[in-house]
C-alpha cells in the first residue's frame, strides 16, 4: 500500500503519515555530529544545524547557505551501520534551492578535489518547502552505509544555495568492529590457558 505522505487530499490522513514520517526520519540521532563537515559554509558550524527532527523541518532560524560560490559538500558520519532508505530537503521556492544531489558511499573527508569521481548515485532535485518529497537510494548501494557524503553542485540559478532541512531516513545497527577486537583479546588467553592446563595434566600423568 502507498504511504501517501505527499498527499494532501485528507488531512486526517497527512497527520497521521506525517507522525509516521517523523519517527521514520531519525537517523539524525546517529550522526556523530562533532566530526560532520560542511565545507564552503557561510556560517561555521551551520551544515550541522540542518540535520534536525522533522518537527523541526520547518525552523526557517538555523539553515546553511554556500559561501564562495552555489556548491555545498557534507561529510556524514555515522555512529554505526546505516542502510539508507531516504532522503529529504527542504529549502527556499526560490533559485536559491539544490537541484542537483550526488552521493557518496564510505569516503570520508572528501574535498572539492575529490568530486571528480564517480558519485554511488545522483539525483535531480525539486524545489520543495516542506520536505514532502522523498529521494530513494538504492538498497544494494547503500545498504552498509558509516559515511555518507552529500555533495550539491548547483541550484536553480541563484549565486548561493540554502538548505533548511536534510532528513535521512533507514535501519542503524551498532558498529562491530570494535566489539569484535574485545572478544578476540578475551578469547585468546582463555584457549591458551586451557591448552596450557591440558598439556600440564597430560605431562603429569606420564611422568
Amino acid at each position: 500500500m502507498p504511504h501517501g505522505h505527499c498527499h494532501d487530499e485528507h488531512d486526517h490522513d497527512h497527520d497521521h503519515s506525517s507522525e509516521e514520517t517523523g519517527f521514520q526520519y531519525n537517523l539524525y540521532e546517529k550522526i556523530d555530529k562533532e566530526n560532520l563537515q560542511c565545507l564552503n559554509e557561510t556560517v561555521d558550524g551551520s551544515g550541522k544545524t540542518v540535520f534536525k527532527p522533522w518537527d523541526k523541518r520547518l525552523d526557517r532560524e538555523n539553515f546553511v547557505e554556500s559561501d564562495a560560490d552555489e556548491e555545498l559538500l557534507f561529510n556524514i558520519p555515522f555512529t554505526g551501520n546505516v542502510k539508507l532508505k531516504g532522503i529529504r530537503i527542504a529549502s527556499d521556492n526560490t533559485d536559491s534551492h539544490p537541484a542537483v544531489l550526488r552521493l557518496y558511499k564510505n569516503r570520508p573527508n572528501m574535498t572539492f578535489d575529490d568530486i571528480s569521481a564517480e558519485p554511488d548515485q545522483v539525483f535531480e532535485l525539486q524545489r520543495d518547502t516542506e520536505g514532502r518529497l522523498e529521494y530513494t537510494p538504492r538498497i544494494v548501494a547503500f545498504s552498509s552505509v558509516t559515511h555518507l557524503t552529500m555533495h550539491f553542485p548547483s541550484n536553480f540559478g541563484a549565486e548561493n544555495t540554502r538548505i533548511f532541512y536534510i532528513g535521512l531516513k533507514g535501519e542503524w545497527t551498532e558498529g562491530h568492529r570494535h566489539g569484535v577486537t574485545i572478544c578476540t583479546y578475551e578469547a585468546r588467553p582463555n584457549v591458551d590457558d586451557h591448552k596450557l592446563k591440558h598439556l600440564d595434566s597430560v605431562s603429569r600423568t606420564i611422568d
